[in-house]
């Protein structure tokens, strides 16, 4: 959104200007994340995880990419070229793990990026379209993770591959021949590889062209803020650069001591123990497991254990599954309340907790063998999953009474603020002993 009051790009040099009238590249940087880019004052540091998202995404990409130049996509010797890239090529161990634990810290990012969403109701109009576009990131990133964890052919790897293209053989007709067709023949073999490697580069790159569309779907609207009111003076905006530049960096500070920490001391931590046997079909494993961050799904797809409605319990749970993220692309129209934040809804506010906590406890269900009191306690936090959405966030946004709304952004700043930095000054107003 261009505001008024922002602050237009002037090139400076003879240079600059000619470059300006036929490559506007450093316009657009300057009104994107430049002193061109009004943006709310209030934003916390739950808004730095956007950034930290874009990071991570570039992280992956870069050690992918070279990765890719050590890998084959071969059932005899993929194990053996990741062995090699660890022990043969100079620094590939680190590559390795920075591109493992990145993808681990990619999704954790992500997850903090959507809870904050949630929280703040950041996909309230007008933002329906860019909430839509992080989710198509989401599934992009899933089926992205999916397909690398398949390349390094461990047993997890194997099997995993095995499970989950299965999953799709349950969807009645077709189901069989998409399962075929993904693995390119009836078990995971060398097509199974070579597909799925072809594609795991790719969809990064197809990513980062939707994080583009994300951005730019953004900035159309404005971002949204802690208190969900919307921009109505230059007062309460700030531009992006210095502000949130700098608290942008401190962030990523913070991010990659966090990371490298496990990158250099506990790269294993993350990972599946299984995946460092080479793949075996004739030998499964006694628990089958994804990687964490889809444990919570993971357990939604397990719950369904009885066939209902003549439908079979293993359609119902891949439909389940699926419609566990689908159903997120509904919730700007699930959600009627005319406030956005969470900080004015108590009884959402409650709600919201309740439901990062359902969240947490099924993730801990899906790294769980599938048997009691995982697959009971499973069951039942799948039905509140589906019932938050479908149910009670229908209702309590039409019934719930709110906390009044600060009439703009400067008022609520001033009112959390103002206060504190009166009382900062007093004792500087005694005269001196």
């Amino acid at each position: 959104m261009s505001f008024p009051w922002a602050k237009q790009y002037q090139p400076t040099s003879a240079v600059g200007k000619w470059m300006d009238e036929r490559l506007p590249l450093t316009r657009f940087v300057f009104n994107a994340l430049g002193p061109g880019y009004p943006t709310p004052k209030n934003l916390n540091a739950f808004y730095n995880f956007g950034v930290l998202a874009g990071v991570a995404l570039v992280i992956q990409i870069i050690t992918g990419v070279v990765l890719a130049m050590h890998y084959a996509a071969n059932t005899g010797i993929a194990f053996d070229s990741v062995e090699h890239i660890m022990r043969d090529v100079n620094g590939g161990w680190m590559l390795r793990y920075m591109h493992a634990v990145g993808a681990s810290f990619f999704f954790g990012v992500v997850y903090i990026h959507i809870f904050r969403g949630l929280y703040y109701g950041s996909y309230k109009p007008p933002r329906e379209v860019l909430w839509m576009l992080g989710l198509v990131i989401f599934l992009l990133m899933m089926a992205t993770a999916f397909m690398g964890y398949v390349l390094v052919w461990g047993q997890m790897s194997f099997w995993g591959a095995q499970v989950i293209t299965g999953l799709f053989s349950a969807l009645p007709v077709v189901g069989t021949s998409i399962q075929t067709w993904l693995l390119g023949g009836f078990s995971p073999d060398n097509a199974t590889l070579n597909r799925f490697f072809s594609l795991h580069y790719l969809l990064p790159f197809v990513i980062f062209g939707v994080i583009i569309l994300h951005v730019w779907a953004l900035h159309i609207p404005g971002s949204n803020n802690p208190t969900g009111v919307d921009v109505k003076s230059e007062a309460d905006t700030v531009p992006f650069h210095p502000y949130y530049t700098a608290k942008d960096f401190v962030g990523l500070g913070v991010y990659l001591i966090i990371f490298s920490a496990f990158v250099f001391f506990m790269p294993n931590s993350l990972g599946e123990p299984d995946n460092y046997i080479p793949a075996n079909p004739l030998s499964t494993p006694p628990h089958i497991v994804p990687e964490w961050y889809f444990w919570p799904f993971y357990a939604i797809l397990r719950a369904f254990t009885t066939d209902f409605l003549g439908v079979p319990a293993k359609l119902w749970g891949v439909l389940a599954m699926f419609s566990s993220i689908l159903l997120l692309f509904l919730l700007p129209w699930l959600d009627t309340s005319p406030v956005r934040s969470n900080n004015y809804r108590p009884l959402s506010r409650l709600l919201f907790w309740v439901f990062v906590v359902v969240a947490v406890v099924l993730g801990v269900c899906g790294g769980k063998p599938a048997e009691e009191p995982w697959v009971r306690l499973s069951q039942v936090l799948t039905a509140y999953y589906f019932a938050h959405f479908l149910i009670i966030l229908p209702i309590v946004s039409k019934l719930e009474k709110t906390k009044p709304l600060p009439g703009s952004i400067s008022e609520a700043v001033l009112a959390k603020y103002g206060s504190k930095a009166a009382g900062g000054a007093a004792p500087a107003a005694q005269p001196a002993e």
